[in-house]
């Protein structure tokens, strides 16, 4: 879909390069096995602190039910184990073990990689508009 400035629909546009993104990802972890959602929660838990199922929610964007079979895959992996919250009872933390860590480490390696050779070709003028637009689709939606 074409707008009326001739370029392409933003939406559309950041829904292509994020399928392109996930490839790319997806290609430079191979050896992993991990499905475009496992890497998302990786990335997301290997960030920094841990988080709570309705934490990672957010961060991900994905429904904490969508999310039940994903930490349970990861889990089985070894990459995590679910904990009850201190502060919630109800809610379960999400720790990394040692080799969900290691793996979360690449991922978020391979994420910063393609995001370097991404914008070393964009001005600062050019990374702050990406980031307006952005911030103004998650304000939307």
């Amino acid at each position: 879909m074409i707008s009326e400035n001739g370029l392409p629909d933003p939406v559309l546009a950041l829904q292509r390069a994020t399928h392109r993104t996930l490839h790319a990802l997806s290609t430079a972890l191979a050896d992993l096995n991990l499905s475009a959602a496992e890497i998302n929660a990786l990335a997301n838990l290997g960030d920094g602190g841990t988080l709570n199922v309705r934490q990672l929610s957010e961060r991900t964007g994905t429904r904490a039910s969508t999310l039940t079979g994903l930490l349970d895959r990861l889990e089985n992996r070894g990459y995590l184990t679910r904990e009850l919250d201190p502060g919630d009872r109800r809610s379960f933390r999400l720790p990394l073990t040692v080799v969900g860590q290691a793996t979360a480490t690449r991922v978020l390696a391979a994420i910063a990689d393609l995001e370097r050779d991404a914008l070393s070709r964009l001005s600062a003028e050019q990374i702050a508009g990406y980031h307006a637009v952005i911030t103004a689709l998650q304000e939307a939606s």
